[in-house]
């Protein structure tokens, strides 16, 4: 079978979507397909000569296709437009370069593309991550002439749903972990070693991008209730969420928390199992954030078996639950560091809940993912 995975997305990317999708990659053409990788041809001078295949930890090449665009993006005196010329561009990019090209399956995180494509392709597979208001009207529209639909979690099939789209033709696979990565043979430690962390503090981590609904902030501010001997260490982020952070902790004298910035993806193993807690502060504020992601860092924090603090929100809720997990209110800072406590106080308490994280987390790799994607688009 020949997928073409068309994706509007610039590869290599300090964004978790580029794991995701060349991990898809990747494992559709374990499970035996014939994979093309198509995305858009924009610059990212971070990543200059870096062989995406080497940055992401992928032995087996695959082909990857980079479509001509109007990149414009980050050009804020554009407004709207910023945004909107280089999705239609990259859209009718994708329509010239794939309306005669052979494929069993066209499968794209990118609707603008799908729109134009649907009016000659019934091949057409969206997956869905999120669900502005904003494309309402192109959601109506293009959900009844593609093929099949995949959605990262059990909230976002309802909003499918309720707009008069049959549950039969919508796919939940909740996002995933590749397990050989993350499971690695040094102990804590060793870990703090290689990392040059305190071998003596209590190390908090949070890794991925740094916007308020990731509730960083919230995190950040909770370290007032944290004894001294506490440190919470951020990893990741882009350089103007960085920026906008650090004036925050600055502000507020929250000297315990620590910002490493963007960090190459075979070190995050390290920095997750040199933890003592692991942390999720997901803000109930935003719909993205408390019914509809799914995020990745859930589940390699689940596979470094580490003990994990979230917030309980419905969105994390379909993996999470009391007994892998600490759950503590959204937004509450309070609650937040009490969880933290909680699980330095109680180690045989954290010790079973991150074993049965671990054990829960063997259903959730890009392997998996890929083979139920596989059954739900071959039953027709």
């Amino acid at each position: 079978m020949k997928m073409i995975y068309l994706a509007n997305v610039r590869i290599p990317t300090e964004k978790a979507h580029g794991v995701q999708i060349m991990k898809m990659c990747q494992a559709f053409q374990k499970a035996g397909l014939d994979i093309e990788l198509v995305v858009a041809k924009r610059s990212n001078p971070q990543f200059k000569n870096i062989s995406p295949f080497d940055y992401y930890g992928i032995s087996q090449k695959f082909p990857i296709k980079k479509l001509w665009l109007v990149d414009v993006v980050g050009w804020r005196f554009l407004g709207v437009f910023s945004v909107l010329i280089p999705n239609i561009t990259f859209a009718l990019s994708a329509f010239f370069h794939l309306l005669f090209k052979k494929a069993d399956i066209i499968y794209s995180r990118d609707e603008f593309s799908l729109f134009f494509l649907s009016f000659f392709k019934k091949n057409l597979v969206l997956e869905l991550h999120t669900f502005p208001n904003s494309k309402l009207f192109l959601y109506k529209w293009l959900f009844k002439r593609i093929k099949k639909i995949v959605v990262i979690n059990n909230r976002l099939k309802q909003v499918v749903v309720d707009l008069g789209i049959e549950p039969d033709k919508i796919l939940v696979a909740h996002d995933g972990v590749d397990l050989e990565q993350f499971i690695i043979k040094e102990s804590k430690e060793e870990c703090r070693r290689k990392l040059n962390f305190s071998l003596d503090k209590k190390i908090v981590i949070y890794t991925g991008q740094l916007f308020k609904w990731k509730g960083v902030y919230i995190l950040a501010e909770a370290s007032k209730f944290l004894d001294d001997n506490f440190r919470i260490i951020l990893v990741g982020g882009m350089k103007k969420d960085i920026v906008k952070l650090e004036e925050f902790i600055q502000k507020e004298n929250l000297g315990k928390v620590i910002i490493l910035g963007h960090q190459i993806l075979d070190s995050i193993p390290f920095y997750l199992k040199s933890a003592d807690v692991l942390v999720l502060p997901n803000s109930a504020k935003e719909r993205i954030s408390r019914e509809w992601t799914s995020p990745m860092k859930m589940f390699e924090y689940m596979a470094s078996q580490r003990p994990i603090v979230a917030s309980d929100l419905p969105s994390l809720r379909e993996i999470l639950n009391e007994n892998n997990a600490i759950l503590v209110k959204p937004d509450d800072i309070q609650d937040l560091a009490n969880g933290i406590n909680q699980s330095l106080k109680n180690p045989d308490f954290s010790a079973k809940m991150s074993k049965q994280a671990f054990k829960n987390v063997q259903n959730y790799t890009w392997i998996k993912r890929s083979k139920k994607v596989l059954d739900f688009l071959n039953n027709d």
